[in-house]
């Protein structure tokens, strides 16, 4: 599960708005790449490069990316400008307030994970979602304050870009600070995506001040500006990541976790630290296939399927018969 959390600096106030039930983003993207060796996408020509490209769930964030390329960064570079730039533009997945995988692989065929998963509260315990009956409270495990964990994105972005990056954070941060800062237009995915969301936004105070206005949704093509996100990226790009896990940012989480119920305090946003891990490696049919190692569930379960998949006949690509094969080993 992806947490998000909205961290304001006006009124310094912060809400865990929603435990996403889904593989993370990085899980995802490692398990349809890895897929891809066995079938061919559908529907779409392969596009090609000869010097770089950016691809990723939403456009504004994918320009964000090419910017920082074109501006003489590196792949780590562009990764985390784009990462900034979802937390902005992609709210329901992108987000400082969550946690992920980095997976990098060197030119000189070095590879690294950063880990930078959330991590439960110290305060947290077994049986923090069960009622005085020991029955299981609904849904509170997914929504509100306590289900959020100590948040890890800005540590490990800023992590990643420290150690593999070339232009600093400052610079990588600045298109996010320019799309939450002067706005950009809402999509037709983005207004979907509030739309269905509507009711749990409603229900914080905080998620009604950024996603709502006058309490109504924003409209595709209208312009949706950021500004207290835009501050707080500010100061992470001047200070780094002290500046989201110590000082007012971090007191504002701690006030709003108080407020709401929540467990995460600013000893668990101190004491907070983004790892370097060795990739799980893997073999498929002449390829080498590099993936995340736990805390994520995503890499062993990748590996494990291609393991399936390697002595059986997918017969011709894009075929009934190989498609199946693929969907019954997932």
């Amino acid at each position: 599960m992806v947490g998000w959390l909205s961290v304001l600096e006006g009124e310094q106030r912060a809400v865990n708005l929603e435990r996403r039930k889904s593989l993370t983003a990085g899980n995802v993207s490692a398990l349809l790449c890895a897929l891809a060796l066995a079938i061919p996408a559908l529907g779409f020509e392969p596009v090609a490069a000869r010097h770089g490209m950016v691809v990723t769930s939403e456009a504004h964030a994918s320009e964000a990316g090419l910017e920082i390329l074109q501006a003489g960064g590196n792949a780590v570079d562009a990764a985390v400008a784009v990462g900034f730039a979802l937390a902005v533009t992609h709210p329901y997945a992108g987000n400082i307030g969550g946690g992920g995988f980095m997976l990098i692989r060197m030119a000189t065929g070095d590879a690294v994970v950063v880990d930078y998963r959330e991590e439960a509260p110290a305060a947290a315990s077994r049986d923090m979602y069960l009622d005085a009956k020991a029955e299981l409270i609904p849904e509170a495990s997914i929504v509100g304050a306590r289900a959020a964990g100590v948040p890890g994105t800005v540590a490990g972005l800023a992590l990643a870009e420290q150690k593999y990056g070339r232009l600093g954070l400052a610079r990588v941060l600045a298109p996010a600070i320019k799309l939450a800062q002067d706005g950009f237009p809402v999509s037709y995915a983005l207004s979907q995506s509030l739309d269905s969301a509507q009711p749990l936004l409603s229900k914080f105070e905080e998620s009604r001040h950024i996603f709502l206005r006058d309490g109504k949704l924003y409209e595709p093509g209208e312009t949706f500006r950021q500004p207290e996100l835009a501050r707080a990226l500010a100061q992470i790009a001047g200070r780094g990541p002290d500046a989201f896990y110590r000082g007012p940012i971090a007191e504002a989480v701690q006030r709003t976790m108080q407020a709401y119920g929540g467990l995460i305090t600013l000893a668990d946003l101190e004491q907070y630290q983004a790892r370097l891990r060795q990739p799980l490696e893997g073999h498929f049919r002449g390829f080498t296939v590099l993936t995340v190692p736990p805390p994520s569930s995503g890499g062993v379960a990748l590996l494990e399927m291609l393991n399936v998949l390697e002595p059986l006949d997918l017969g011709a690509p894009n075929s009934f018969d190989s498609m199946h094969l693929v969907t019954e080993t997932m």
